[in-house]
């Protein structure tokens, strides 16, 4: 999958542009930071989620780390190969180390989220 097919949130995580489900997960500069992911917590399928929620936990050598629901919605799928080869996560997090998919209640909600040139803009500035 290409970033430039993607939405991005602040927190660094990215979620597929125009598509319900959307597949959801954390940038290529986002595992970077954590290093070596050792353990993934994904979040139960059919489950309803609300925008902002803690939906499930990575876990690396480095640190812990939460990622979040980007709207409100319905998890329809998660990466059960992250069970056993959680280091997809690093090696290809906009493919083989998508975390969930979801069914998107109201497509609005991801109106303030990034493209990524305005993403790449937000790596360097801060902004």
């Amino acid at each position: 999958m290409s970033p430039e097919d993607l939405l991005f949130t602040r927190e660094h995580e990215w979620i597929e542009s125009g598509k319900s489900p959307a597949r959801f997960g954390i940038t290529d500069y986002a595992q970077g930071e954590l290093t070596d992911v050792v353990y993934v917590e994904l979040p139960e399928e059919n489950a309803e989620v609300s925008r902002g929620d803690v939906v499930g936990t990575l876990e690396s050598v480095k640190a812990t780390s939460d990622f979040y629901a980007p709207a409100d919605g319905k998890i329809t799928a998660v990466n059960s190969e992250l069970e056993d080869s959680p280091e997809k996560v690093n090696q290809d997090p906009y493919g083989e180390g998508w975390l969930y998919e979801i069914e998107i209640a109201d497509p609005g909600q991801l109106a303030g989220l990034m493209d990524y040139p305005a993403y790449r803009k937000y790596l360097e500035t801060g902004e």
